[in-house]
């Protein structure tokens, strides 16, 4: 917000709002947004929880089909979402959507490997069960070495960005683990027997190593602003 110089009159767009975590975090400022999503379950469970906030708008649709209005938007901010969206669309249409002093933000949360013992023991189970998931998470898009970072710093649309990086971590159980696990995009596509097969192999890892781990997170955010802002 400081880095947008957002006032109250601001109108906000977010792309793939999920089911509204990041959405809430600007409706309790008092802001204008308007949140799309393509999934209707994802906006059912966000409009139950901002339900309170009538600034706060959604509409179910892709950001590509969306048809929006040239400079309506102060800010533009994708959380955790913006790897779903057009590779040839990314740059130019956030900028045509922003006003000209307006911000694209992007952040993303990247789960970092477990220790060891336990990251080699994963390792072995994800090689025999889902090999397309033993390297990097599709979130390390997001690092500062990684794809996304290159091409804002390389868009003609965007001024140099500015990046901000915060690390925290959350203590999971083997059943909390496995329940993350479940609703993460790229487990859900495996079938139900590999899935399940992978998952209990998971728990029971975690479960012999003391039952509960620290997963570590790195999380970048991006800050730009579109190219000819005064």
């Amino acid at each position: 917000m400081d880095f947008a110089r957002l006032e109250a009159k601001d109108q906000v767009l977010e792309i793939g709002c999920g089911t509204g975590q990041a959405t809430e975090s600007f409706a309790r400022r008092g802001l204008s947004v308007l949140a799309l999503d393509p999934g209707a379950e994802l906006i059912a469970v966000a409009q139950e929880r901002l339900a309170e906030f009538p600034r706060v708008r959604f509409e179910q649709t892709t950001f590509e089909a969306w048809p929006g209005e040239p400079e309506s938007f102060r800010l533009i901010f994708a959380a955790q979402s913006f790897h779903w969206v057009s590779p040839e669309l990314r740059f130019a249409r956030t900028a045509a959507l922003l006003a000209p002093e307006g911000t694209l933000a992007v952040f993303g949360n990247v789960p970092m490997k477990p220790e060891s013992p336990l990251s080699e023991k994963f390792a072995g189970i994800y090689a025999r069960h889902a090999p397309q998931l033993a390297g990097p998470p599709v979130e390390a898009w997001y690092l500062p070495d990684g794809p996304f970072a290159r091409e804002l710093k390389q868009s003609d649309h965007f001024e140099a960005p500015v990046h901000h990086h915060y690390s925290w971590g959350r203590s999971h159980t083997a059943q909390s683990y496995t329940d993350l696990l479940r609703t993460l995009s790229s487990y859900r596509l495996l079938s139900e027997d590999r899935r399940e097969a992978l998952l209990f192999e998971l728990a029971d890892a975690i479960n012999t190593h003391g039952g509960k781990f620290e997963l570590h997170y790195e999380t970048h955010l991006y800050l730009a602003r579109r190219a000819g802002a005064v």
